[in-house]
C-alpha cells in the first residue's frame, strides 16, 4: 500500500507544500477556506503527518532524552514503562541513553543530547554532578531527576524519601531496643547508601545514641559476597540492612557458612524489593517502591513543565512505598 506523504495532500487540496506545512503546524496565516481545504484533504487520503518533520517545523522534536546508568539498567524495566506510557498519551518520542561509568562520559552523553534538540530530558537517579546539570540549563532544556530530591526554574524531581524511609524503619528498631544495627555498602549506588547512611544515623541520633556500623566493601575486593564470607566469621549484627536484592542474598548465605541464623540470630532488610527476595531461603523482608508511578508521574511532569500550563507545578513530587515483611525478619 502506498504511503501518502504531505505532496499528496497539497496535490489533493491544489494548495503549495508550504501551505501544507502551515495547516498541519498550526499556523494562523492560513485562510479559513484553504484551512478547511487542506484539512479535508488530510482525512480524506488518511495522512499522518510525521512527528519529527512536524518538530522541526514547531522548532520542537517531540522526543525526551531518557538517562539511565547501566549499573541501574536492571531495576529500571518498570520506571521506563510508565514513563513511555504517558509519553504516549501526549505524542512524545523516547529517546534512551545509558551512562557507563568510566566508559562513556556523562558530559559526552549531554552533548549528544543537545545537538539532538530533544524537548526535555529524564534522568534515572542524580548520576550528575551541579555543574553537568547547570550545562543543560544553560540551554534552557527541562530536566526531570527520578530518584532525588531536588529542583529549580528547569529542573523537577520524582523521589521515594528513601533517608527518611530508613529513619522510619530504624527508629522502629530501636524503640524495640534493637541497637546493633549494620548498613552494608553499595559501590554501585553511593549517591543512595548515603541516603540510606544519612537516614539511620539521624534516627540513632535522635535516640541519643551513634551509628557506627557501616559495612564498608574493601577496594580489593571484587564484590561483597567474598567480603562478607570473611566479616562474618567474627561479626554478627541483630539487623543488617541492604539496599540492592543480591547484597542481601549475599548476606543471607555468607551468614549460613558462617552459622549464624536468620532470622532467629541476625534480621536481614532488603532496602529495593524485588521478585528475587520472595524467591530466596529464607524470603526476604524489603520495600516495595512504586517503580510505574515514578516513570508515569516523572514524564507527567515533564509535560506540564513543556507546556507552561496555567496551573502551578510541583516540581518535587514524593512517592509513597510499602513495606512487605517476610521470612528474614521475625
Amino acid at each position: 500500500m502506498k504511503r501518502i506523504t504531505i505532496y499528496d495532500v497539497a496535490k489533493e487540496a491544489d494548495v503549495s507544500l508550504a501551505t501544507v506545512s502551515r495547516v498541519i503546524n498550526g499556523s494562523e496565516v492560513v485562510r479559513e477556506d484553504t484551512r478547511v481545504k487542506v484539512q479535508e484533504a488530510i482525512e480524506k487520503l488518511g495522512y499522518k503527518p510525521n512527528a519529527i518533520a512536524q518538530g522541526l517545523a514547531l522548532q520542537k522534536t517531540t522526543t525526551i532524552a531518557l538517562i539511565v546508568p547501566e549499573a541501574s539498567f536492571f531495576y529500571t524495566g518498570q520506571i521506563i514503562n510508565g514513563l513511555i506510557d504517558v509519553a504516549k498519551i501526549y505524542k512524545y518520542n523516547i529517546v534512551l541513553h545509558t551512562a557507563t561509568e568510566g566508559i562513556i562520559e556523562m558530559n559526552d552523553i549531554i552533548e549528544t543530547i543537545i545537538k539532538s534538540r530533544v524537548d526535555g530530558v529524564v534522568i534515572f537517579n542524580d548520576k550528575l554532578s551541579k555543574n553537568e546539570l547547570n550545562t543543560l540549563t544553560r540551554y534552557q532544556v527541562p530536566i526531570v531527576v527520578i530518584g532525588n530530591k531536588m529542583s529549580d526554574d528547569t529542573i523537577g524531581s520524582v523521589y521515594v524519601d528513601y533517608s527518611k524511609l530508613v529513619y522510619d524503619f530504624t527508629t522502629k528498631y530501636l524503640n524495640k531496643g534493637i541497637t546493633d544495627i549494620a548498613l552494608v555498602e553499595d559501590r554501585k549506588n553511593p549517591a543512595m547508601i548515603k541516603q540510606l547512611f544519612d537516614g539511620i544515623s539521624r534516627a540513632f541520633a535522635d535516640a541519643g545514641k551513634s551509628f557506627d556500623n557501616y559495612i564498608e566493601i574493601p577496594k580489593d575486593y571484587r564484590s561483597s559476597y567474598l567480603f562478607l564470607q570473611e566479616y562474618f566469621k567474627s561479626h554478627k549484627h541483630e539487623l543488617v540492612i541492604t539496599y540492592r536484592d543480591s547484597q542481601a542474598m549475599a548476606v543471607l548465605n555468607t551468614a549460613a557458612e558462617n552459622n549464624i541464623r536468620i532470622p532467629e540470630d541476625m534480621e536481614v532488610v532488603c532496602i529495593l524489593d524485588s521478585k528475587y527476595n520472595a524467591m530466596a531461603r529464607p524470603q526476604i523482608s524489603g520495600f516495595k517502591i512504586p517503580d510505574y508511578d515514578l516513570g508515569a508521574v516523572a514524564m507527567r511532569v515533564m509535560t506540564k513543565m513543556l507546556h507552561d500550563e496555567d496551573e502551578v507545578i510541583d516540581k518535587e513530587i514524593e512517592l509513597s512505598y510499602i513495606y512487605s515483611p517476610r521470612k528474614s525478619t521475625k
